[in-house]
């Protein structure tokens, strides 16, 4: 998957920690059995941060969430405690355990326990083995380093069969500020929050407030239009320290243009983490983009796009690269929002051509050959005109393969 470049912002080396002020690191300690797997991270600060938070909308929370929420409330963070194995949901015990782990953190760091944000993922309704992560949390901190993004990104990871971590420089007035992220999420991923586990930092002097506002408008925009699979998970958190440390005046308005600049580098970072995380869904081999544009508003233009990504027998279609586009209509169709169907288009593109199938809501004739070998690229582009308004959206998706049902029939096993 080709990132997606814009001017004014540059991909770096370096991840999590390419930002002023932060190191990071992940080890194995022993909650999951395969000891060839990292199943803990952290990342930490130099001091304390400006934090923000954005959870998943499921009734059924992971435990780590409420414990986040409360540390939160003051809008400081200095660490992120994660580990990958056990989601430490629907556990009796759950809080203590995301408590114990928080204040295993602040000892091994010397920090105070609400500054610690916590996280975990993996089965839910296990019990979490609260005895090697304690255990491990020192030699985790440790290892600590400004070379630890990828470690930490290892940690986090559970179906995921790559790495995702980014990090963006651009800048403020002429200053050069960073921000970056490591995520992970291939399955149980659906559109309603952020659909997996995000942690984000940068060197940008931002208050919490503003902070949030950012996070929950670009998510809005990026994670909330990803969808592996239609199930959203218990545990979905996207956090964000902000260290301050680039050398700017802090930004307290969001009519400072320097706002706008970094919401715009947020988006840029977030986007390419969704398209990351749905070209690596449970068993997808195809990353899939839906975009619709002449909509008669965003929120129908969003709607229309996420049900076209989220729809079975498209993404079983996309899959055997056969250009049924009626299961596009269908999952179109069936969208609340006002517009005519009569007035549609819909056009398949990839890297190996691009195909008109349906204009004012009726078929285009094709060649089923040429449809096939446009279909058979890794990357599928669905360019959807409602023909009604000048508002767009877009959203990610996969492929629908056999191994997904492969991987979820013995997930636990």
């Amino acid at each position: 998957m080709d990132l997606v470049k814009f001017k004014g912002f540059t991909f770096v080396e370096g991840g999590i920690c390419a930002p002023h002020g932060f190191r990071a690191a992940g080890i194995h300690c022993g909650v999951r059995k395969n000891k060839e797997k990292r199943d803990l991270a952290l990342i930490a600060a130099e001091h304390s941060c400006a934090a923000a938070a954005m959870y998943t909308r499921n009734k059924v929370k992971g435990a780590p969430i409420a414990v986040t929420k409360k540390h939160l409330e003051n809008g400081t963070a200095r660490a992120v405690i994660v580990n990958s194995g056990n989601a430490n949901t629907c556990n009796a015990d759950g809080v203590e355990k995301a408590n114990q782990m928080c204040k295993a953190t602040a000892a091994a760091l010397k920090i105070p326990e609400d500054e610690v944000i916590v996280a975990s993922t993996g089965v839910i309704g296990e019990p979490l083995p609260i005895e090697p992560i304690v255990k491990g949390i020192p030699t985790l901190a440790r290892a600590l380093s400004t070379e630890g993004s990828e470690q930490a990104a290892e940690a986090i990871m559970t179906t995921d069969t790559v790495k995702k971590e980014l990090a963006l420089s651009f800048s403020l007035d002429g200053v050069n500020c960073t921000v970056a992220g490591i995520a992970k999420g291939s399955g149980m991923i659906h559109p309603n929050m952020a659909t997996m586990l995000c942690f984000l930092t940068t060197d940008v002097a931002i208050g919490a407030v503003l902070l949030k506002k950012a996070l929950t408008q670009v998510v809005d925009e990026t994670f909330h239009m990803v969808s592996i699979d239609g199930d959203t998970s218990t545990n979905d958190m996207v956090s964000c320290m902000a260290s301050g440390d680039a050398d700017m005046k802090p930004i307290t308005s969001a009519e400072d243009p320097r706002y706008a600049v970094f919401v715009n580098a947020l988006y840029v970072l977030l986007m390419n983490l969704s398209r990351a995380i749905a070209a690596d869904g449970e068993g997808a081999t195809k990353l899939l983009e839906c975009t619709v544009t002449d909509a008669p508003d965003r929120a129908t233009a969003r709607r229309v796009a996420k049900s076209v990504i989220t729809s079975s027998l498209f993404k079983a279609a996309m899959f055997g690269a056969d250009a049924n586009w009626g299961r596009i209509l269908c999952a179109i169709g069936y969208t609340e929002g006002s517009f005519s169907i009569d007035k549609v288009a819909v056009t398949l593109k990839s890297e190996k051509g691009t195909l008109p199938v349906c204009q004012n809501g009726s078929g285009v004739p094709f060649q089923e050959t040429k449809a096939k070998r446009i279909l058979e690229a890794d990357e599928i582009k669905i360019l959807i005109s409602l023909g009604g308004g000048d508002c767009s959206a877009i959203a990610w998706g996969c492929d629908l393969t056999y191994d997904y049902v492969k991987i979820n029939g013995d997930y636990r096993t």
